[in-house]
């Protein structure tokens, strides 16, 4: 089992080396199913791991310029008073109750991958918009302090619309703003949730060989097929720990329901034929029955003369 921790620990790394997010979405579920970790304890760990991983990678980044330090900080000091005030709350939420919020994070973070920004901001900001950031860096902290997720892939846009940051760059400097708000959150754990660091040190260690790693071949992938490939990957894994949370007998009537059924052939068909509208360029109402218009070369064009 521990092979398989390390292994699932590398592709942390990698996640956080290509994509410049999704650690912690990986690191919960594995911690917990594989680890056989609590609920707390996990999401403890996981603000440990991430944090030191992001930090390390944020030392290449800053090597190539990608790192923009006032606005990181910035974002990164907001995010710890989120962050730290979510660890301290997560102490009065139940376990379940923390897993299924996580598992709503990760299918919301796997439906964003998978579309993808649908344009370039128009508008590069000269001056930084300081109450937006942060505004955006306290919510933004107090998500990841709350279920130990929600860090890249909500840093990522925030810079590049909020800050007017290349995409390279708001990939670097997110990996600094995590960092702050991983161990802003872990703080707030602390005080009531223990830490087994040895373990934890194990796991650190591989997803920092891992963020190496990913952070050689970035380059060599293409971003949108993976970020896709990967926006699946979380869909199914949020999917599946939103399964393990509902009770075993309405789990029963959830599968053996054909009302269950029904609904997921029609809402796969609705979105099958949107699917195939987008990709044909046509919209429903290009496609009603309307009355076609003669082309200027029609022989309703040509009128005889008198």
């Amino acid at each position: 089992m521990i092979a398989v921790i390390i292994a699932a620990s590398l592709l942390i790394g990698v996640s956080l080396g290509i994509l410049g997010g999704g650690g912690s979405i990986l690191t919960v579920p594995i911690l917990v199913y594989l680890a056989g970790m609590e609920t707390k304890e996990a999401i403890a760990t996981s603000l440990f791991v991430v944090g030191v991983t992001s930090a390390a990678g944020v030392v290449s980044h800053a090597r190539a310029g990608r790192v923009r330090w006032r606005t990181g900080l910035l974002f990164g000091l907001a995010g710890m008073t989120g962050a730290y005030a979510g660890g301290r709350l997560a102490e009065f939420i139940p376990g379940t109750v923390l897993l299924i919020a996580f598992a709503l994070m990760m299918i919301a973070t796997a439906v964003a991958m998978i579309r993808g920004r649908r344009q370039a901001p128009k508008k590069v900001h000269h001056e930084l918009p300081v109450l937006h950031v942060l505004l955006d860096g306290i919510v933004v902290g107090l998500v990841t302090g709350l279920v130990g997720a929600g860090g890249g892939f909500l840093v990522v846009p925030a810079l590049a619309l909020l800050g007017g940051l290349p995409m390279t760059v708001a990939v670097g400097t997110s990996l600094l703003v995590i960092a702050m708000k991983s161990f802003a959150g872990l703080a707030g754990y602390l005080a009531s949730v223990h830490i087994d660091w040895g373990f934890a040190a194990l796991v650190t260690a591989t997803a920092v060989v891992g963020s190496v790693l990913g952070g050689l071949v970035a380059g060599r992938i293409p971003q949108d097929a993976l970020r896709k490939s990967f926006g699946w990957f979380v869909a199914v894994m949020g999917v599946f720990v939103l399964s393990q949370q509902i009770s075993t007998d309405l789990r029963h009537t959830l599968l053996t329901s054909p009302w269950t059924w029904a609904s997921v052939a029609a809402a796969a068909g609705i979105a099958f034929s949107w699917y195939m509208l987008r990709r044909s360029g046509r919209t429903p109402e290009q496609t009603s029955d309307a009355p076609a218009m003669p082309d200027n070369g029609s022989p309703d064009r040509l009128a005889t003369r008198p």
